[in-house]
């Protein structure tokens, strides 16, 4: 329910208008769910068997960077002068797509270590974040875009409710943090390099592909930034504790690396 009135909140800025600048970039916003739902849960998997032995760890790192882009990537694109319609469509367009792609990627990858729920984990993602933005979007066209003054009233709600899915989730994760143990500091690098890499790797991909500065800078932030929390929740609900801890050590990094990589992006606009 807390997740469920953050994505209305977060959907109260979006419009179906938006989905209609995939005429202008199909190129873009499908290279951007390929990256986000294709390359980087491959990527994970195997860089993580070569370094891990523990499949639950495995999967953890895989949700990590299956789930959807996060909402808060906008926010870096319009700091760093990328493509803003661009970067809200790849959002919605990847938003309501995520209750089908997810469960096709953890069945695929992590189906043969652990049985999945896939219906449950559809329809949880469907009431969880489809829906909703649905909701929000239609109220956002009712009010013909006048919705300013009500995401200021929610936007408090809407960040305590970010807290306590972090504080309730994260209790998962406590048995496994009562010794800070060799194993723990090796996931918690591990989940650094993950992240970092979904940044760069979207960068050299985005020049090579596209080159044009606005777009690949848009790619760099949807490829980076992930929203941890649905992950946390699919996570805790439908796998076993351990495979919480890699999903809720994202969250330390990714504002942390956003900033730098605004420093990285900003010089290769320059050039």
């Amino acid at each position: 329910f807390l997740f469920a009135f953050m994505t209305f909140a977060g959907s109260l800025s979006m419009r179906f208008s938006d989905v209609k600048v995939f005429k202008k970039h199909p190129g873009a916003i499908l290279f951007s769910i390929l990256f986000l739902h294709i390359l980087m849960p491959v990527w994970a998997y195997f860089l993580s068997s070569i370094i891990f032995a523990d499949q639950l760890l495995i999967i953890g790192f895989v949700i990590s960077v299956a789930v959807p882009t996060g909402v808060t990537s906008i926010i870096w694109i319009s700091i760093c002068r990328g493509n803003f319609p661009l970067g809200l469509a790849i959002i919605l367009i990847d938003t309501l797509l995520a209750p089908f792609i997810l469960p096709i990627i953890l069945h695929a990858l992590a189906g043969e270590a652990v049985t999945i729920d896939t219906t449950s984990i559809i329809f949880d993602l469907l009431w969880m974040i489809v829906l909703p933005s649905i909701l929000g979007m239609v109220f956002n066209e009712l009010r013909r875009g006048n919705t300013k003054e009500l995401g200021r009233v929610l936007a408090p709600f809407s960040k305590l409710s970010l807290f306590g899915i972090v504080i309730i989730n994260s209790s998962a994760v406590a048995p496994f943090l009562t010794d800070l143990t060799w194993e723990l500091l090796g996931i918690i690098l591990f989940v650094f390099i993950l992240a970092g890499s979904g940044y760069g790797l979207a960068l050299v991909l985005g020049h090579l592909l596209f080159k044009n500065t606005e777009t690949v800078t848009s790619l760099v932030f949807l490829g980076g930034m992930r929203n941890i929390a649905v992950g946390t929740i699919i996570a805790v609900t439908y796998f076993p504790a351990k495979v919480v801890m890699p999903v809720v050590f994202g969250m330390l990094f990714q504002q942390v690396l956003a900033s730098l990589y605004a420093k990285v992006v900003n010089k290769y606009q320059m050039k």
